[in-house]
């Protein structure tokens, strides 16, 4: 009895040391089996290579990336291990077959390993070779497989194998020798790779080129021999050249690289929405310009091109170049960097004003000097128009009409409205931006412009019953499981309706430019592209942006520093880059006009706003839900006498002797800057001499300058001089004598021209004007604290 037990303790004692030694074997794997350090890549929609960061360590050394392609699956078996689809891990007659040869050569020629055995080498570093360590190199082999599928082995081995140099893992060697991702190599291509892991330092330029060739033919041979080549193939094969100088990676998109870096720091492939071939040309074209720009001391440049339909974006030019010491702000992201906006968000105001029922497209904005508490802003060729349809002036973009349909529509309100639409940058209060809002004093990112227009064009192609869908943000990563295309992240409901929408893109294509943009409307007729510029204070930066139904594309250019420089302006630096964008994109139709979201309104032709019944009628289209209900102010009707030449009312002549007219009248400034540009405009004929009595509805008189509540400061030079203050007015009969008063007392007179320059001191003021009929108009107007130049 003691015996047996005896016996029974010694079985059960080595079946606990057995399960011990099994247990041990299954927890010795290491967990992760590969913690190296990997490099960052970024990838296009299609998984081409768009560049790539060093790992920490020095090394190129990808992340896996998914199954082994068929060729180098083929070629690696062939090679390093032919029964790799059928042991358990260990092979027992390579085993055999490297014992019998070690064995005849007195040395170490063959080590048998299995592939699984390659990979728990690799993952276990860098060893002391012997007979120990192979043995656990077989044990922990036999775990891999009992943990691992032959296709995930495969891919160990072949992410993690040297491919001499810094080169680790096949995606990275497959770019850095033949420059292409690894399921594009060909046969030749897959079979120098397959050979190299076992003596990666055969691929040393210039060194050992004869036995990498003679080791990459007798594996193509062996290949054809196997049936995966016919001869034609390897006699093609045969005949392809081995690989230089490893060749540098992609730098395709670094900008984007960087910023997503930043953001992502624990994802090492960076799976984006990007088109490679697009990518490229648009890089190629950005750098072209820039190089053009930088004669001018213009030095940087950045672009997007985005889907409107998917929201993806499909270009992304951060910067004209990439210097890693930021040399003339090359390292900067521009897209993502905040610029003063110039005249960009001014179709977003008009389209705003349009669903709130302040304008319709053809209502008349007045175009006259204009102050607001010390604010005078400027059209940027520093000429007036008088009066001019909201839509010429948003297509001409025109600075005083804008600031004075922001005044009206409300700073908070458009502040707010910015916002909503998705605006990131607007960090100040309301009051902080004032009407300056309009003409840059704000700052957004090229990124969120972009995403703004792309959102008034898919809103512009909504023509279903029902509210569109929400705003979306612009998607350059794509979905975790690659697919580009998924729906971009959703905003808040739509603030433009698709109306407005329509009506913005139609200003934006139809009214040819001013000056120096008037030639790009013919350049661009063969493609019908809404667009807009926008130049900012002190021309630091120039910006373009355009819509079609397919794509929006928008284009920055200046200098990453901030410094001004002459020409600085969107449609000399930026717009040129945006249309050669265009012309690599497929034309895309119009946008059909979105029936159900508008509706047509009876509008006087000359000034756009409701028809009173004594103007000329046109229909126009306006948002379904808007409610617009100005009456025209401007068509008025008139009695005149038998000579048609004076106007005349009852108390002076007889209605039977009257004859009446419709008369299209501007307030007497518009006027005076409308004439320059309509040569067909008629002054409003004077009463007649018996007439006098009759009070006209509106002054001949109107003053330039100073404006409602104007604060003026006079400066002192250094020479002890005061400067004067120069007043202005226009009357609306042009050889008119006007009589000027400051504070009553009679100061002078002037003709035609009706300017006066006096001397003023600190204090509240009111000047004066009158004309020989009587007519005056009055204006006060503040002198502050004097201020030495």
């Amino acid at each position: 009895m003691k015996a047996w037990i005896g016996q029974h303790r010694r079985r059960v004692g080595l079946a606990l040391a057995g399960l011990a030694l099994a247990l041990g074997v299954w927890r010795s794997l290491p967990d992760p089996l590969f913690a190296a350090p990997l490099s960052t890549v970024l990838l296009a929609r299609d998984g081409t290579l768009l560049g790539a960061r060093i790992a920490d360590d020095g090394q190129w050394r990808f992340a896996p990336a998914g199954p082994v392609p068929e060729k180098f699956r083929r070629a690696l078996i062939a090679y390093e291990d032919k029964r790799f689809e059928h042991h358990p891990g260990v092979d027992p007659l390579a085993m055999a077959r490297a014992i019998r040869l070690n064995l005849q050569q007195g040395r170490v020629v063959s080590g048998g390993s299995t592939l699984s055995m390659q990979v728990i080498r690799l993952a276990r570093g860098e060893r002391r070779r012997g007979y120990v360590e192979k043995l656990i190199e077989t044990l922990l082999a036999l775990r891999l497989e009992l943990g691992y599928g032959k296709d995930e082995i495969l891919a160990l081995h072949a992410g993690h194998a040297p491919f001499g140099g810094n080169v680790i893992g096949l995606e990275a060697a497959s770019w850095r020798y033949f420059g292409r991702a690894p399921d594009q190599l060909s046969w030749a291509e897959a079979c120098t790779l397959a050979v190299l892991p076992n003596s990666p330092a055969l691929i040393h330029p210039g060194r050992n080129r004869e036995r990498l060739q003679a080791k990459r033919d007798r594996l193509l041979r062996q290949l054809q021999a196997d049936g995966a080549l016919n001869a034609i193939d390897l006699d093609l094969a045969l005949r392809e050249p081995l690989p230089a100088e490893p060749l540098p990676l992609p730098q395709l998109a670094p900008h984007l690289l960087e910023t997503l870096r930043a953001q992502h720091p624990g994802r090492h492939r960076l799976r984006t929405t990007l088109d490679a071939r697009l990518q490229a040309a648009a890089s190629a074209i950005v750098r072209e310009r820039a190089a053009a720009l930088a004669r001018q001391d213009i030095h940087n440049a950045a672009a997007l091109i985005v889907d409107n339909q998917r929201f993806e974006v499909l270009a992304y030019v951060g910067n004209n170049e990439w210097s890693v010491n930021n040399e003339r702000g090359f390292a900067v992201d521009l897209i993502r960097r905040p610029r003063s906006t110039g005249s960009i968000l001014k179709p977003f105001l008009y389209a705003a004003m349009l669903d709130a029922g302040e304008i319709l497209p053809g209502t008349l904005v007045a175009d006259v000097p204009t102050q607001y508490g010390g604010y005078m802003p400027e059209n940027f060729d520093h000429g007036y128009r008088g009066a001019v349809p909201a839509e010429v002036a948003l297509a001409q973009s025109l600075n005083v009409p804008a600031v004075r349909m922001l005044r009206q529509h409300g700073v908070q309100r458009f502040y707010d409205y910015l916002r909503q639409l998705g605006m990131s940058t607007l960090t100040r209060k309301p009051d902080d931006y004032g009407l300056t809002l309009i003409l840059g004093g704000a700052e957004a990112t090229l990124q969120d412009v972009a995403a703004m227009y792309a959102n008034v064009a898919a809103l512009a192609r909504h023509n279903a019953p029902g509210a569109p869908a929400p705003y979306r943000r612009l998607q350059v990563l794509a979905t975790e499981d690659g697919a580009p295309g998924a729906a971009a992240a959703s905003g808040p409901a739509a603030e433009i309706s698709p109306g407005a929408a329509w009506l913005t893109l139609r200003a934006l294509l139809e009214v040819a430019r001013p000056n120096e943009e008037g030639y790009w409307k013919s350049f661009a007729s063969s493609r019908r592209i809404a667009w807009k510029t926008g130049t900012s204070w002190g021309l630091r930066d120039a910006w373009a942006v355009g819509n079609t139904t397919r794509h929006t594309v928008a284009v920055w250019a200046g200098n990453a520093s901030g410094e001004g420089r002459p020409g600085l302006t969107g449609a000399t630096a930026a717009a040129p880059i945006l249309f050669e964008l265009y012309n690599r994109l497929e034309p895309a139709d119009w946008f059909a006009a979105p029936t159900l979201h508008l509706k047509e309104v009876a509008v006087c032709r000359n000034d756009g706003y409701l028809a009173n019944g004594n103007c000329e009628v046109e229909q126009q289209w306006a948002p379904r839900d808007s409610h617009f209900d100005q009456l025209s102010p401007h068509n008025v009707r008139v009695h005149l006498d038998r000579s048609r030449r004076q106007r005349v009312d009852s108390s002076c002549e007889r209605v039977a002797h009257m004859s009446h007219a419709n008369w299209f009248v501007l307030p007497p400034g518009q006027e005076f800057y409308y004439r320059r540009h309509h040569g067909d405009y008629r002054v409003l004929p004077p009463y007649r001499a018996d007439c006098a009595a009759a009070a006209p509805a509106r002054g001949p008189i109107e003053f330039l300058y100073p404006t409602p509540g104007t604060r003026i400061y006079i400066p002192v030079d250094l020479a002890e001089t005061r400067s004067r203050v120069v007043f202005e007015a226009v009357h609306r009969e042009r050889e008119t004598a006007l009589h000027w008063h400051l504070d009553d007392a009679y100061v002078g007179s002037t003709r035609t021209f009706h300017q006066r320059a006096l001397d003023v001191p600190v204090g509240v003021h009111t000047i004066t004007v009158v004309d020989p009929q009587g007519h005056r108009l009055s204006r006060q107007f503040e002198v502050l604290a004097q201020e030495r130049r």
